[in-house]
């Protein structure tokens, strides 16, 4: 009689169940330790706590708390600040001018004003949906520097031919209204025309405001290298206006639109806005700007968001030292060895707690970004400073990405302790890797281009995820880490600080393989 033996079963390895297993253990472990527990909702509340001082902190801009930026047609703040020389048209049209020249004035103090022009300095023609700041509008000009452009909305600038404007060689322009679409063209004789662009204003009143403009932002010091910016002031000399389609047959106004020149400038004691009939058109002198809001010394005392969550490096620290804590502890305790015995598969276990802790740092950085974003806003109008407002898809990356900021730092936290086994080293490691070089970088301890190299290159390049404020070519600032402007785009900031967490985490799965516990 024979018999067939059965071989013994392999172990099996652990599923999807074996794995929930797994983080529901990780979990419970964080759970049970009442230290973590406060540490993180520490963290929630330091950041808050230091987001409502930074709300009350700075020089009031607006000293009674009644005025607000203006918001344009993509939710962003704006500078609507200019002098019009205007009147209806009706229906479809168009406007052609020719603008013979543009010059400035450039006051370095109240006493003192020299010649000078904004390289930005705008003169031209323009179809604005009402007077109000903030309203729809395309235009057609002739700038300080950067010859003939188009744009629209605030935010949209497209280049024309090169070259200033004079007697001898004016610069013409057209508007031409179909529809809600504006088309700009350009000229330089008048009879041979370039299109430059156009523009879909979806909901152009039938009747929009249509005429002449001219607008100058602040300029710079005189040797460009500094942050001081003085009032500017341009004129504009317009020839040869010719309307085209049905307009309302009124007489031509002019208007300044916006009390002053917004954050952008304003007229100093010797300068005025204003229009004079000259020849066939008009000579127009007016300061301020039609363009987004960005950060700098011109808008001192108007707040961003970020502004309120300054408090998420605070919370980002205590969320670290949880972070390395939750891995080297075990090993502090000699608790390790249990733990890889109950789960075989190391790179498990770290992988649970990686997903733990990195989803508790979410939550935190979620949950205090959502609070201190529109409260941090109400409290700082209502104590007179001006809130700089940001489309509504930009103010949910920020507040989303406050959270990730924070989970890829605890989870970078955690890959070091496992690597380094000391919680003090560790902590260390990633503070001096990571906080250190932002808070050098945008306090204006380094040289720009040191602070710009940081932010590229070290783990503080995620940071950048939380800027709300965006650069244009089109206005001139100090674009500076200080003034709240990072070298990369906010996700790629983000990308920077997760590729050092990913390689971190790689390093210490192989190790948490090959050493012994």
């Amino acid at each position: 009689m024979t018999s067939t033996l059965t071989p013994p079963r392999t172990a099996t390895r652990p599923g999807r169940g074996g794995f929930a297993q797994l983080l529901h253990s990780e979990w419970t472990k964080f759970r049970t330790v009442r230290g973590w527990v406060r540490s993180t909702v520490g963290a929630v509340l330091i950041i808050c706590l230091v987001g409502l001082l930074a709300t009350a902190a700075g020089n009031k801009s607006d000293p009674d708390g009644s005025s607000a930026l203006p918001v344009g047609p993509g939710g962003e703040a704006v500078n609507d600040s200019f002098y019009f020389v205007h009147q209806k048209l009706q229906g479809d049209g168009s406007i052609t001018v020719a603008v013979s020249s543009l010059a400035g004035v450039v006051s370095t103090n109240p006493n003192d004003s020299r010649s000078g022009l904004a390289p930005w300095a705008k003169a031209g023609i323009i179809v604005k949906d009402g007077l109000d700041q903030g309203s729809s509008y395309a235009a057609m000009m002739v700038t300080g520097s950067h010859g003939v452009r188009m744009q629209y909305d605030y935010t949209h600038d497209t280049a024309g031919a090169a070259g200033a404007a004079s007697q001898e060689a004016p610069r013409w322009l057209r508007l031409q209204r179909t529809g809600d679409t504006l088309t700009g063209y350009e000229s330089a004789d008048g009879s041979k025309w370039t299109e430059v662009g156009h523009a879909d204003l979806t909901g152009l009143s039938r009747t929009p405001e249509v005429g002449l403009f001219v607008t100058s932002p602040s300029i710079k010091d005189e040797t460009g290298t500094g942050t001081g910016f003085a009032p500017a002031v341009a004129t504009g000399t317009f020839d040869r206006i010719a309307l085209g389609g049905q307009w309302t047959g009124g007489s031509w106004a002019s208007d300044q639109v916006g009390k002053d020149a917004g954050t952008s400038a304003s007229y100093s004691q010797d300068t005025k806005g204003q229009a004079t009939p000259e020849g066939s058109g008009f000579k127009v002198t007016g300061a301020g700007d039609i363009a987004p809001v960005v950060g700098g010394p011109a808008t001192s005392g108007v707040r961003t968001i970020e502004n309120f969550l300054v408090g998420a490096f605070a919370g980002l620290i205590i969320m670290v030292v949880v972070g390395a804590g939750y891995i080297t502890v075990e090993y502090r305790r000699g608790m390790i060895g249990l733990t890889l015995a109950a789960s075989p598969r190391r790179g498990r276990v770290l992988v649970a707690k990686g997903l733990v802790i990195g989803s508790l740092a979410f939550v935190v950085g979620v949950v205090s970004a959502a609070v201190m974003v529109p409260f941090g806003g109400q409290r700082s109008e209502s104590n007179g400073f001006p809130v700089l407002t940001v489309p509504a898809a930009t103010e949910l990356r920020v507040i989303v990405g406050t959270g990730l900021l924070l989970a890829a730092a605890s989870v970078f936290a955690l890959a070091v302790g496992a690597i380094l086994r000391r919680s003090a080293v560790a902590i260390t490691v990633v503070v001096v890797g990571m906080v250190l070089p932002y808070l050098l970088a945008t306090a204006s301890v380094l040289p720009d281009g040191a602070s710009q190299w940081l932010l590229r290159v070290t783990p503080a390049a995620g940071f950048a995820i939380q800027q709300s404020i965006e650069r244009y070519d089109q206005v001139v600032t100090v674009y500076s880490p200080s003034s709240g402007y990072f070298p990369l785009a906010p996700w790629a900031g983000l990308a920077v600080l997760c590729a050092y967490a990913a390689a971190s985490f790689a390093a210490a799965v192989v190790l948490l393989r090959r050493r012994d516990v």
